[in-house]
Parts: C-alpha cells; structure tokens; sequence
C-alpha cells in the first residue's frame, strides 16, 4: 500500500512540474513558428523568381552564341556557293581551254589567291577552302599543305550537309574538323556526274573553342559544344571532371532543339541549357553553378535560420534555468523509474539537496530495495526447484540403462559368450565412471558421441545386422547438452527400430545447425509407425507423464526443455531410411549454417 501511495505520489508531482514547462517551451514554439513560415514563403518566391530569370537569360544568350556560330557558317557557305561561279574557277575546271602553262599558273594563283583573302578577311574564324576539278584531276588548296585530288574521298564526303570529321582515321581523343563539300551540279548535292567542280570548306574546333572562351569571359558558365557518340569541344579553361560528369549524362538523354534543367553533379545543383545548331546538327551547351549564384540569397536565409535557431536556445535555457530546481529531480526520477521498470532494481537515486523530493528518493529508495529481495528469493526459489527436477529426471534414466546392461551381460554369460560379457562389463564400467561425475550436469556433445559409439559397438556384438553412421559437424561438437541425452533415443531405435525386423540394421546420426537451432537425427531403417500413431507420440511428449508411457523420452524431451527453454523439443517423423526419425531441437543465440565434417562408420 505504502508503495502504490509513493508512486501516484510521484506521478502526480512530475505530472506538474512536467506540464507548466511544457506549456512555457510551446509558447516559445508557437512564437516562432509564424516568423519562421512567413519568411520562408517569401525566401521561396525570391528563389523562383531569380531562378526563372535566370534560366531565360541563359538561354537567351546561348541562341545568341549560337546564331552567332550559324552566322560564320552561313558567311562560310554564301561564299562557297559565290565562289564556285567565279570565272577563274570555272576555267580550272574547264577541258583543254588553258593554252600555255603560264596561264594554267596565272588561274591557279588567282584562285588560290582568292580563298586566301577570303580567310583572312575571317581571320577570327580560319577556314580552309579546297577547290577541286573532277574533270582535270587536280586540287588548289589556301592551307600550308598541298591538297591532292581523291575521287573516292569526294564520294565519301559528297552528303550536301555539314559533317564532323572527313571520313579519316584520326587518333582516339584528337578533335576533327567540320566539313562541308559544295558542287556546281545542277542536279542533288550527294551526287558527282564526272565533271563537276566541287568546293570543300572546313573549319577546326579552335574557331568554335575561341567562342566558347568569348562567352565564357563574360558570363558565369562553362559552356561546350556536344554531339552524342563525338568528342566535345570543350573552352580551353573548361573544368575536366565536370564537363566529363555532364557529358555522362547527357549521354543517356534525349536532347530537343532547345533543353533546360537542373542537375544535381559532384553534390551541387547545376542548371544545364541547350541549344541545337540547325547546320552542324550539335548541341551548343552551358553549365552554369545555381549554388554559387544563388549563394548570398542561401546565406541571408541560413543567416536568418541561424538567428531563430539561437533565439530559440536563448528561450529554452531561460526556461531551463527557471524549473531548474525542480527539472533535474524530476529527470533523476524518470530515469530510476525507467530502470524498475526494465527489471533493474539494483537503481538507488542519491539526494543531493534536502527539499520535498529527498523524501520521494527516499521512499523510492526503500521501495527499489524491498522489491529486489522479493525477487532475489522467488529467482533463487526457482533455480533450486529447477536444479531438483533435472537431477530427478537425469536419477530416471540411469537405472533404465543399468537394467539393459545388466540383461545383456546375464544373456551373454548364460551364451558362454565371454568376449561379449567382457566388452559389456568394460563399457558399463566407463559408462559409470562418466555418468558418476557429478561435478558437472551437462557435457560436450563430443563426449555424447563418444559414449554413444560405445554403445553401439555393443550393441554390434549381440546383433551382427547393426551398422551405424554418425555424421556430426565439428560445430556441434563443442555443444553442451545434458548429459545421457543420445542413449535412451539411440536405444530405442536399437530395439524398437532394428531389433523388430529381420531385414533392417541401419541407424544414422547426424546434426547440422540451421536458422539459430541445433538439430540432431536419429533414423533408423525398422518398421517404423504409422502417421497416426507418430501425432500421438508428438502430442505425448507437450503432457504430462503417465503412467502407461515409457518415460525415457518424456524425460529426455524434459530435460532437453528445462536445459535450453521452450523452443526446444523432440520430434517424431518417418525416416528417410524407411523407418523411424527423432529430431532433437534446441535453440541456439548463433544462426548461422555450418558445413558437415567427414561422418563414422561403425566397424564390422
């Protein structure tokens, strides 16, 4: 009674002191809450709001790099198309028109002369203008290098389109060329009739790299040039590792003719725009890093968080320092209730000031105390019944033995069978001096084993159709189990199982550890039982002993029980052999499966 008072006592105290400071910490809570919501709606309207304009000025500018890239090429184009009908490259292409040599060098060198002035005048975009005459065979280039006539690489590259790359084998990661190859034939631009002047324009990666660096100086992109299954070309200050994560990525996308969204490389948030050259059929790219421009917006609002975040703190340590008389006896008390109530009754609370709660340590004290020794006596209570049970049922078994052994041994001698009376008298000795040990109650099941093989070499002296076979892993063997646990089981599949019929003689014992239980099998190849009658002896061993049941495997099911708690049981099924099985259960704290050792095999 004093106990039950002591402890609505103390609920209802921490009840109060618990709810006023509950009550003070909500409505510092609730004070906060407002400002907090308030000011991250409106953070969240500026970052839209920066983020949309953001996104269409970078698009904006990247069409604009883009028509730019498109203007060149045009430029590029409308003078191959004027060029082709200029008259001096019509005579290169003419047919036995050229008189002497000096004219044919005089039209070569107005030519050449011509596509040098048209590539410095571009002399921020260098292009190579080629000139080739299918009907004379010959070739006038403006590059450094002599161009020579190919017809199979005019009919490779004669597509009417640009292309990146003409067609030759280039080193693995070195960058082409665009090219683009423009005929005088009235007919389609991918075809050559055999007469046709053809003009080739070509233009390397710097020229697109030197835009690239142009947009990069005044903006805070990284921007590429991109086509799927090509190497990029990349600014020349261009972040490797980057542009290598966003090419990777882009690799498994499907791009539009313009493309904008917000990638997440390196643990950074990046907003990534696209837009497609409709000559070159490539993907002119910008990364440009939302985290570094959005920084200061991120800061102000951590700032202010971080400012909220210590006036909380303020608030909560100022309620602290308030209940602080009353908070920590009361958390003193919460944990050494908590404690009696994971069954630790060994907690004593220590008082350090001498107010109403010393009285409350004081009665919970006295009340951890009494409740400890009722439980140190029931527990102590209870492991002697226990010690006195399994010694009773370990005190059934023994006998049971000793009178087969002696049976045998009188058959024996009145057969005159002295090597038999012998072995028996030799085995029986051992099997006492093993089961007289009283010091311990349990054993190795290796010493088990031992025993059992004992056992059966005398058991295959008086009936020669007995052969045995033990297959227990080493894991197993380590375990301790009660003693005298295999020999009443064994024996039974020795009279029961074998001795009932003519035709058997095979017992096998093997075990294994699977899901956290050691398992153990007994079989035999004897008449075994039928279904009905195996679900009655299952259902025998969960009752009590009766009078008409054999009790050494109720006892050994008992035991195995007391020893190693309720999961753990005997079991009856049919044999693999054909006859009788018993599976000893016991629950271990290890699952883990084990593999098996090499098994014995009895001697004949």
């Amino acid at each position: 009674m004093e106990l039950q008072k002591g402890i609505a006592f103390v609920k209802r105290r921490v009840g109060t002191r618990f709810s006023l400071f509950a009550k003070m910490n909500g409505l510092i809570i609730i004070l906060f809450i407002p400002i907090i919501i308030v000011f991250t709606y409106s953070n969240r309207i500026a970052f839209d709001v920066i983020g949309k304009e953001l996104q269409v000025s970078n698009i904006k500018q990247l069409s604009f790099l883009s028509s730019q890239i498109d203007s060149r090429i045009n430029q590029m184009m409308d003078f191959v198309m004027t060029f082709s009908k200029d008259p001096n490259v019509q005579k290169f292409n003419g047919l036995n028109i050229w008189e002497d040599r000096y004219d044919r060098m005089q039209t070569r060198y107005a030519v050449q002369e011509k596509m040098v002035l048209q590539s410095g005048i571009m002399n921020i975009w260098p292009v190579k203008y080629t000139v080739y005459s299918q009907q004379n065979k010959e070739a006038i280039s403006n590059a450094i290098r002599t161009s020579e006539y190919d017809e199979n690489y005019l009919k490779r590259n004669m597509t009417g389109k640009w292309t990146y790359g003409d067609g030759e084998t280039v080193p693995k990661g070195d960058p082409k060329s665009f090219y683009w190859f423009y005929t005088d034939s009235f007919g389609q631009q991918d075809t050559l009739s055999g007469s046709n002047l053809v003009v080739e324009a070509s233009f390397g990666h710097e020229n697109i790299q030197n835009m690239l660096d142009t947009y990069k100086a005044g903006g805070q992109g990284d921007p590429f040039f991109y086509h799927k299954g090509e190497t990029p070309i990349l600014n020349r200050s261009a972040s490797t590792q980057l542009s290598s994560d966003l090419i990777h990525y882009l690799d498994g996308q499907s791009l539009a003719d313009t493309m904008q969204k917000v990638v997440r490389l390196e643990n950074k948030n990046y907003l990534v725009s696209a837009v497609k050259s409709p000559l070159l059929d490539w993907h002119l790219v910008d990364i440009v890093p939302l985290d570094q421009i959005l920084g200061p917006i991120s800061f102000s609002r951590n700032l202010f968080y971080l400012s909220m975040v210590l006036l909380f703190v303020v608030g909560i340590s100022s309620s602290v320092l308030l209940y602080r008389n009353v908070q920590r006896p009361i958390r003193k008390l919460i944990r050494g209730l908590q404690s009696v109530q994971r069954g630790d009754f060994s907690v004593r609370i220590n008082a350090n000031a001498h107010n109403e709660f010393s009285f409350l340590f004081y009665r919970f004290n006295d009340m951890s105390q009494q409740i400890q020794g009722l439980i140190e006596n029931v527990l102590n209570e209870k492991l002697r019944a226990r010690d006195a049970t399994l010694k009773q049922l370990q005190a059934q078994i023994n006998p049971h033995f000793l009178y087969n052994c002696l049976g045998y041994i009188v058959n024996m001698a009145q057969m005159k069978n002295e090597e038999a009376v012998v072995s028996m008298a030799y085995n029986l000795s051992a099997y006492y001096r093993y089961t007289t040990r009283m010091e311990r109650e349990t054993a190795s099941l290796d010493e088990e084993i031992r025993l059992i093989i004992n056992y059966l070499d005398i058991q295959k002296l008086r009936n020669g159709r007995i052969e045995y076979h033990i297959d227990i892993p080493e894991e197993l063997m380590n375990q301790q189990v009660p003693r005298l646990l295999l020999q009443p089981i064994v024996e039974n599949a020795v009279i029961h199982g074998v001795g009932k019929s003519y035709s058997s003689g095979e017992i096998r014992i093997s075990g294994e550890i699977v899901g956290g239980y050691c398992r153990i099998y007994i079989d035999d190849d004897g008449p075994g039982m039928t279904e009905d009658q195996q679900m009655a002896l299952n259902h025998k061993m969960r009752e009590p002993l009766q009078e008409k049941m054999g009790c050494g495997l109720w006892n050994t099911n008992q035991r195995i029980i007391h020893q190693f708690g309720d999961n753990s049981y005997l079991y009856f099924t049919k044999s693999h052999l054909g006859g009788f099985r018993t599976e000893i259960i016991w629950e271990i704290n290890s699952g883990e499966e084990h593999r098996h050792h090499p098994f014995i095999q009895g001697d004949t």
